[in-house]
């Protein structure tokens, strides 16, 4: 963590009020919004709008300043913290820009959470810009999201397709609008290899035989998500049931699927029965590991494990992936969304970029990536939709092809494996990829910099032209 990087005393600061899961959490929303705290806290001062269910600490007022000092080895640091159910309404809102005196608002999550703050933002915007850190899983492009994409005055991307989608649906008015690509980023100093002389390696060993009840493997694959549906977990299972009958009595033995996440789920299904059902012999080995734990203990299952595998049908991003890469692990994922950034592919030569005539690889036209990366590619499409969110694409791979790729980071040597996943993490901590907590920090910093020099209050009012209304259709091919 560089604090040194753009330094301003705490009086000279911009103060933003973040609006998001509490970053004292571990979902993925509050760990990227921690350390973009943690990584720009030397340059804002930060107030959080702290979402939860039920929040235990609602209604009070807490200071996290001391606990960010330490984390970033600053002394003079400003981050306060208001806990609530939700994300906080309308008059809380007024209240906190009354007290506060913000001067910027920075949302992280899905736009539907802030149907609410973006039907006042011709009264926010008058005062202060609204920023907006988003994400788009698929295509077609979401038309729909447009009112809510008007409503911020700067669209921070973490992904290349999102950053695409934000202009598609946009259009003419994109070029009133900052919109930047700021893929998230995590602490590669917390996800790294454990090497043999490294001091945790003991707990490290002792972790491990508890969790493999004292038995070595040579070859452990890793799912580390929600067991929701759209994860596809069933598949995944399946995929490793094709790889491992492909593989003689004994070495079939030697292999081990190990999956962090709840066993069951209302929002998914229920693993314990898949296992029963799918998995009656025990040379199969699936180890599912659903208690939580720390980043430190998460770092051990990646290092305890060869690969890890998402074939999430529809994926804004993937964390899961991001760690394994900064791990130094090869990673399996089906090619939808934001889990194509991290695989790297290549048009031209170069890390390719999306447009309105190719919007994303999920037909697998491009064939060249990272290798670090074993990509399934979608067998099948679906639209999908729901009232609020009336169609999206559902990219789904055949448990059969991933089974394959499986196989293909099998066959590898554990010394192979390791040096395609150390080049993945050569990549991601590179100012390419920019894939780390610290230079994501820096992005945020950069990009809000520049909105502050640019950006013109809204005005009480904005006169439409009702005769040359423009048709809600889509502006961009389906077939491509």
């Amino acid at each position: 963590m560089n604090s040194s990087f753009a330094y301003l005393p705490q009086n000279e600061r911009k103060k933003i009020l973040l609006i998001c899961d509490d970053i004292r959490v571990h979902s993925g929303v509050a760990t990227v919004a921690r350390e973009i705290v943690l990584n720009t806290a030397q340059h804002f001062n930060w107030v959080q709008v702290a979402g939860a269910i039920n929040h235990p600490d609602k209604g009070k007022k807490l200071d996290l300043s001391p606990d960010t000092n330490v984390n970033t080895g600053l002394t003079d640091t400003s981050v306060m913290m208001y806990p609530v159910d939700g994300y906080g309404d309308p008059n809380l809102i007024r209240q906190l820009i009354r007290i506060e005196k913000p001067d910027a608002i920075f949302l992280i999550t899905d736009p539907r959470y802030f149907m609410w703050l973006f039907q006042i933002e011709n009264e926010i915007r008058r005062k202060i810009p609204i920023v907006y850190l988003n994400i788009w899983d698929d295509y077609p492009a979401p038309m729909y999201n447009r009112p809510f994409y008007e409503a911020c005055d700067a669209l921070l991307g973490i992904s290349k397709q999102t950053v695409n989608i934000n202009k598609l649906v946009l259009g003419n008015k994109a070029k009133n609008k900052l919109i930047e690509y700021v893929p998230h980023g995590l602490n590669h100093d917390l996800f790294k290899p454990i090497a043999k002389d490294s001091p945790e390696y003991p707990e490290f060993e002792k972790f491990k035989q508890q969790v493999f009840k004292g038995k070595e493997y040579d070859f452990v694959l890793f799912f580390n998500s929600r067991n929701i549906r759209r994860k596809q977990i069933p598949d995944t299972l399946l995929a490793y049931k094709y790889f491992v009958d492909t593989l003689p009595e004994e070495k079939a033995k030697r292999c081990a699927f190990l999956l962090h996440t709840d066993v069951v789920d209302d929002n998914g299904t229920d693993l314990a029965a898949v296992k029963e059902y799918f998995f009656e012999d025990e040379k199969y080995n699936i180890i599912f590991v659903p208690e939580k734990l720390s980043p430190v203990q998460m770092n051990w299952l990646y290092n305890m494990t060869d690969s890890q595998i998402l074939l999430t049908s529809n994926e804004g991003w993937g964390l899961a992936l991001t760690e394994a890469i900064l791990v130094g692990n090869p990673i399996i994922a089906n090619v939808t969304g934001g889990m194509q950034d991290q695989m790297r592919f290549v048009k031209n030569g170069k890390w390719v970029d999306f447009d309105a005539e190719f919007p994303s690889n999920h037909n697998g036209t491009l064939k060249e990536h990272g290798e670090w990366a074993f990509p399934v590619y979608p067998s099948n499409r679906s639209i999908q939709g729901s009232p609020v969110t009336p169609y999206i694409w559902d990219d789904r791979c055949r448990a059969e092809d991933a089974a394959e790729q499986i196989k293909a980071v099998y066959s590898l040597s554990k010394e192979e494996r390791k040096a395609k996943g150390l080049k993945g993490r050569e990549w991601a901590l590179s100012d390419e990829a920019g894939f780390t907590a610290e230079k994501m920090g820096k992005k945020v910093i950069e990009t809000l910099n520049h909105l502050f020099k640019t950006w013109k209050p809204r005005e009480k009012f904005e006169l439409l032209d009702t005769k040359n209304v423009e048709k809600r259709v889509l502006n961009h091919k389906l077939l491509y």
